[in-house]
């Protein structure tokens, strides 16, 4: 189990850097294609693998999983068979934001867990630290989620696009 362990977070923390190019590209309007499969294939991997681990019944880890693999599975119909078009490039940029979001706040659970200095900090993860952390991690999200469907949520005129970097 613990180099099954090992592959989750390893897919978990590709998933979160590739994440965070893909979303600071939409922040500025730019696709970045081989980090936007990155990130999607590794966060795909990173919610079903999750499912492998032991549980009993529904855990509030397999909820998160599957609403992430919801999120998941439209921003890569978004992307992948609508093609951006139209309305789909707002719906894609919300569906990503959101399922990388979700890994960042599992990060947060994680690092409070984990380490040492914060776990004193939060033994419990009802205490204030945590509690201020991750409403401050979901105003980050919020903020750079309504960017990003502003400034990639609107298609580019045609000559643009033909001009941006690929």
């Amino acid at each position: 189990m613990a180099l099954f362990t090992v592959v989750h977070v390893l897919l978990s923390l590709a998933g979160i850097a590739a994440g965070f190019l893909v979303l600071g590209g939409l922040l500025i309007s730019r696709e970045f294609g081989r980090s936007t499969a990155v990130f999607l294939v590794a966060t795909v991997l990173t919610s079903v693998t999750g499912f492998f681990f032991p549980f009993h019944g529904l855990t509030p880890a397999i909820g998160l999983g599957i609403v992430s693999l919801i999120a998941l599975a439209i921003a890569i119909y978004s992307r992948y068979v609508r093609s951006l078009a139209e309305a789909w490039r707002r719906v894609y940029v919300i569906a990503a934001v959101t399922a990388l979001y979700f890994n960042v706040f599992v990060l947060v659970v994680q690092l409070f867990q984990k380490v040492p200095s914060l776990k004193a900090l939060a033994p419990t993860q009802t205490e204030a630290p945590f509690a201020v952390t991750q409403v401050a991690v979901l105003a980050l999200f919020v903020v750079a989620g309504i960017r990003a469907a502003r400034n990639f949520g609107v298609a580019r005129p045609a000559a643009a696009a033909a001009r941006a970097p690929r």
